[in-house]
């Protein structure tokens, strides 16, 4: 607790002065600061850059990449800092604009309550602090540790009127909101691997709650999808038209339209302006935490097989093992030329190389990399790429503290709980 007063005391000091300056200075600043975080954070840098390479459907450049990822984090800090701002801000019209608001004013006039879903995009807390100064809402909003810190944030948010939900509340307070006339408000693009629903995302499956369809099937509420950008030191906000539900459709697959429907919008929101969508957040995390060690996971792998026959025929029994410990990652194999034809993984894109400077590919996308071969070159090239674990056979077996099979080798090394 000691520690939470420090960091909120901390907090509260340093962005003092930037309650007083005016929005284009502060997007200034944080622009500076969002540099400073590129370079001097990788594990910031890192995220945004693979997951920017993760995005197929973007089909970027590594210069486009690289630019994108920048803007990102600055895009970050500006709204880091904007909190201080927004908690003094009386009048968030002077800052923020719907460009269309009337059909949502319409349905709510109507008693027909929106559901509005939204992402991390330029400043995400704009669109509830805009929506609530014109009509009444609630909003679904995970609380973070530092319990001083998010009841100020929580002040913010609710300064205008609306009311924030827990997540574990949801269903049940957000249905009553939506009975009562309230909008409900959604950020819909977090990874949630734990919630039991999936589509894909610019290009790669995401996992994503299902909350904000399943309450338009339930309810009968349209879901319209609320994305903003910020242009000259202002934001503009934008809704989507309705999307309506279809309440004779069956649940499962109304919930699957409605949430596939959603997502598309937002993708193309994000695609107009990728550098102001939060690329640092594990989007496409595959799995919950409870299984891996945290050095192992992450869902973009790569996996380096050794041309040296001996050292190759000892992994590739045992190959299926990684599928096995991830299920759902997006696993790349870089393969010897002449063992190739043999050699499979379930859902793997498989890559031939026929000398070590193959290996060396410029592919951002990794963030960890099994180096299985004796080549030394792989750590430094990946590690300065977007890697943040690269293993080679040597360490894991170190880790596994056993003499054994390639697969209990691998299991030992990367579980939490492994007993054979």
């Amino acid at each position: 607790m000691a520690m939470h007063r420090f960091s909120f005391t901390l907090i509260l000091i340093l962005t003092w002065p930037v309650r007083w300056l005016p929005y284009k200075a502060i997007h200034q600043l944080g622009k500076c600061l969002g540099t400073c975080a590129y370079f001097l954070i990788p594990k910031f840098r890192k995220r945004a850059l693979s997951n920017l390479a993760l995005a197929s459907t973007l089909q970027l450049s590594e210069e486009q990449i690289r630019r994108f990822a920048k803007a990102s984090l600055q895009n970050l800090m500006i709204t880091c800092l904007e909190y201080a701002k927004f908690d003094t801000e009386k009048q968030i019209h002077k800052v923020a604009t719907c460009v269309n608001p009337e059909e949502a004013d319409r349905l709510m006039k109507e008693n027909k309550p929106v559901i509005f879903f939204c992402g991390h995009q330029s400043n995400w807390e704009i669109l509830f602090l805009e929506g609530t100064s014109r009509m009444p809402g609630v909003a679904i909003g995970r609380p973070i540790k530092n319990t001083l810190l998010y009841n100020w944030v929580l002040n913010i948010r609710q300064k205008f009127g609306g009311k924030m939900i827990a997540p574990q509340n949801a269903i049940r307070e957000g249905l009553r909101g939506l009975k009562k006339g309230s909008f409900l408000g959604i950020v819909g693009d977090q990874g949630m691997p734990d919630s039991g629903y999936s589509s894909p995302f610019f290009g790669r499956n995401a996992w994503t709650s299902p909350i904000a369809a399943m309450l338009s099937h339930r309810t009968g509420s349209p879901i319209i999808v609320a994305t903003t950008q910020r242009k000259g030191g202002k934001y503009f906000i934008h809704y989507s038209d309705p999307i309506f539900p279809d309440p004779s459709a069956k649940a499962e697959e109304e919930i699957d339209r409605l949430m596939k429907a959603s997502l598309l919008q937002l993708e193309k929101s994000i695609q107009e302006n990728p550098g102001q969508w939060l690329w640092s957040h594990n989007r496409w995390k595959q799995q919950t935490p409870d299984k891996l060690k945290r050095l192992f996971r992450h869902e973009s792998i790569l996996i380096i097989l050794p041309q040296e026959k001996e050292r190759l025929e000892t992994i590739l029994p045992d190959l299926s093992t990684f599928r096995e410990i991830y299920p759902h990652e997006f696993i790349t194999l870089y393969a010897p030329q002449e063992h190739v034809e043999k050699i499979s993984l379930e859902g793997a894109e498989i890559f031939s190389y026929s000398n070590e400077s193959d290996l060396l590919r410029r592919d951002l996308r990794f963030k960890l990399v099994f180096n299985l071969t004796q080549f030394k070159g792989i750590k430094p090239h990946f590690k300065n790429l977007a890697a943040f674990k690269v293993a080679s056979l040597e360490e894991l077996q170190q880790l596994a503290g056993m003499q054994s099979s390639f697969s209990e080798t691998l299991k030992k090394a990367t579980l939490k709980e492994y007993a054979p």
